[in-house]
């Protein structure tokens, strides 16, 4: 884990307005709003890593509620298209989403089904956003 962050932050790509980091409480209050809670690798890549911008994929972020990878918004919204309840979006690529369940599993949801998944948070971080 602390190898992936430090790979994310040598990649982070400079620009006028970075991303910033949530703080805890931040992370509480999205529990709230989206009803379920958060699987901890999802919490720490939020509290530590979400302020990197690298490559084409935008993962949710949690400081800002007016940016477009706002994870309550991403998650309301595939949800409305049809992805599980039980699941919360870290990714979204159109229609598309990456999502993890409560087990800290990563998946991606195309079309109204899982097509493709990761054991954890790390290695689809390592796989596929940083294999880009």
């Amino acid at each position: 884990m602390n190898d992936i962050l430090e790979k994310l932050q040598q990649r982070n790509q400079q620009t006028t307005f970075p991303l910033e980091l949530p703080t805890f409480e931040q992370l509480v209050e999205i529990e709230e709003q989206i009803l379920i809670p958060l699987p901890q690798d999802l919490k720490t890549y939020l509290l530590e890593g979400s302020d990197v911008l690298f490559g084409h994929l935008e993962p949710v972020t949690a400081a800002d509620p007016s940016t477009h990878t706002y994870l309550p918004e991403v998650t309301s919204y595939a949800w409305s298209i049809g992805l599980p309840r039980e699941m919360i979006a870290i990714c979204q690529q159109g229609d598309d989403f990456y999502c993890i369940d409560q087990v800290g599993q990563v998946h991606f949801w195309r079309d109204g089904r899982m097509t493709a998944q990761w054991e954890t948070l790390w290695d689809w971080i390592e796989e596929v956003w940083l294999g880009e």
